[in-house]
């Protein structure tokens, strides 16, 4: 079931560096929302911190909330891994592993996180290969290896094995910035079918993308080089591209810096 994201007062550190300062946001259940920005402004450091990801890296530390619906991901005893459960992650480039078949990279998950009978598997990987516009082109190579896939199939191998174990939350970080423009399109529709049933936070440096496929947009910058990110303004996306509160989020959509 998708749940509702409230972050407070959020700081993420790289030791003693501070990468993005005091942001404090809500991303609605079953939505979209777009991450913009120049480069380095900190937005996919933000989008790691969603899911715990963040303290993976070296000297990674976050100050601050993130709340999924009622739940701190941060509180006493709250375990990273079944956080990476619940809020599941695409990243920039597909990343199947490459020694599996198709139907095991989709069923991965699933055999770390229980026991299923491999007919419950099989059901289960398909209607995720489904859920992904995949299964009429992958299904009667299910065996084969996912590396075998082009760059798009590959991305979307990858939504599929994301959404098998049914998260929460799906965060995407600049998923199509690998691919060709019909690829891109194939995930661009698919981010519009997928958030019928999660919520969604993708990261993108394509404005019209962006435009396209997100319902509300945060536009992130920062102040000098070596200043920690910051989110300047965060509301619905037609009106973030016709008509910005602030005059820096105006300058970068229209190409002014960036």
């Amino acid at each position: 079931m998708a749940k509702r994201i409230d972050v407070s007062g959020l700081t993420a550190y790289y030791g003693s560096h501070k990468a993005i300062e005091d942001i404090s946001m809500t991303v609605e259940p079953r939505s979209v929302t777009a991450f913009i920005g120049p480069s380095g402004c900190g937005k996919s450091t933000f989008l790691r911190t969603l899911n715990r990801m963040h303290e993976v890296t070296a000297g990674g530390r976050v100050e601050g909330k993130v709340l999924l619906d009622d739940e701190d991901l941060y509180g006493q005893g709250i375990d990273p891994v079944s956080v990476r459960r619940e809020v599941g992650m695409v990243f920039q480039r597909p990343n199947p592993f490459p020694t599996m078949s198709i139907f095991d990279n989709v069923a991965a998950g699933l055999r770390l996180n229980g026991n299923y009978k491999k007919s419950e598997l099989g059901d289960i990987v398909e209607k995720s290969l489904k859920g992904a516009n995949l299964w009429n082109e992958v299904k009667d190579r299910l065996n084969k290896p996912g590396s075998g896939l082009s760059g798009g199939q590959q991305q979307r191998l990858c939504i599929a094995r994301a959404i098998a174990v049914e998260p929460n939350v799906l965060l995407m970080d600049e998923p199509c910035s690998a691919l060709d423009p019909i690829s891109t399109l194939a995930i661009e529709d698919l981010i519009g079918e997928l958030k019928e049933r999660f919520t969604i936070v993708i990261v993108t440096h394509n404005m019209q993308q962006a435009a396209r496929v997100s319902d509300r947009t945060a536009f992130f910058n920062l102040s000098a080089v070596g200043q920690p990110g910051k989110l300047i303004e965060i509301d619905e996306t037609e009106r973030i591209f016709s008509n910005p509160s602030v005059q820096a989020t105006e300058d970068y959509i229209s190409g002014r810096f960036g």
